[in-house]
């Protein structure tokens, strides 16, 4: 069983790229060559830039675009040709489907198999060194304003203990920190720096609006963390049955602006969290089982 991966970047962090690293460093684990001269099949990471494929060619799906204030339908083009044109498409949550198929229509062959984490590299990985608190907490991600970093900080702040404090990984121009001295901004950190940090960590907020199947939620969750979340998107599907989730009304997917998510009631406590499968191991022979049918 040979699988070429197409448009996969594997030296970048972003989440499907990321996603795409621990497929490769699995998927051998269960008799599939990667990217050889003569593949059995593609897997294409969102959008294929090729006119046809000679052998059958399967599309793996991290979301759409349906913000208002881009041209959503001519960004969704190319992502929708390439849908009609796979074998089988691979949904990351069942919001994602939902939204896919509200734009694109139905496919004859798709499945849902949610994200896992590379639990091999994260058990070898030490825990931060850092005993300033009696709770860390903690975020991550590439801050655009529907990852919500202000709620974020804002619900650490108003639920965090006096000993406690809180890091925020990313991106966040100094103009738009809150400044605390329970907040702690570390810019960017590779994925050895993040697993160390989640480690030490015994809550992860990730209050997002509209997230499909974030990675960093994933990761956090199995080095131990508690997900704080938001019930609009998919990331209740992988927060744990454990996670705190902030209740938020339906989404009918119908385009809006992205950007200017609602504010949020922390007081609409529910527990909707649900455990998807963890181990990378696992979730790449369903990726296995999927496109080779055995």
């Amino acid at each position: 069983m040979k699988l070429q991966l197409e448009n996969v970047n594997l030296s970048s962090n972003s989440g499907p790229n990321s996603f795409a690293s621990k497929l490769s460093s699995y998927i051998g684990e269960h008799g599939v060559i990667l990217n050889t001269d003569t593949p059995d099949a593609h897997l294409c990471f969102i959008e294929s830039h090729r006119q046809k494929h000679d052998v059958p060619m399967y599309q793996r799906l991290d979301g759409i675009y349906f913000n208002t204030a881009q041209e959503y339908n001519r960004q969704n083009s190319n992502i929708r040709r390439t849908y009609e044109m796979a074998a089988g498409v691979i949904f990351q949550s069942t919001f994602n489907k939902l939204l896919t198929t509200k734009y694109f229509g139905e496919h004859s062959n798709s499945t849902i198999i949610h994200n896992g984490a590379d639990l091999r590299t994260i058990q070898e990985t030490p825990e931060l060194a850092l005993n300033r608190y009696e709770n860390l907490w903690c975020c991550a991600a590439s801050w655009r304003p529907h990852k919500r970093l202000n709620d974020n900080i804002r619900y650490f702040l108003e639920h965090s203990g006096p000993n406690d404090g809180m890091i925020v990984a990313g991106d966040v121009p100094v103009g738009d920190r809150i400044k605390d001295s329970k907040l702690h901004y570390v810019g960017n950190l590779n994925q050895i720096q993040l697993y160390s940090l989640y480690k030490k960590c015994k809550f992860f907020v990730h209050l997002a609006w509209l997230d499909h199947c974030p990675n960093v939620v994933v990761d956090a969750r199995a080095c131990g963390c508690t997900i704080v979340c938001s019930s609009a998107g998919g990331t209740k599907e992988i927060a744990g049955s454990d996670a705190i989730i902030i209740q938020e009304d339906e989404w009918n997917f119908e385009p809006v602006a992205l950007y200017q998510p609602p504010s949020l009631d922390f007081t609409k406590k529910i527990n909707i969290g649900l455990d998807s499968e963890l181990d990378m191991s696992k979730v790449s022979k369903l990726y296995k089982e999927y496109i080779f049918g055995v």
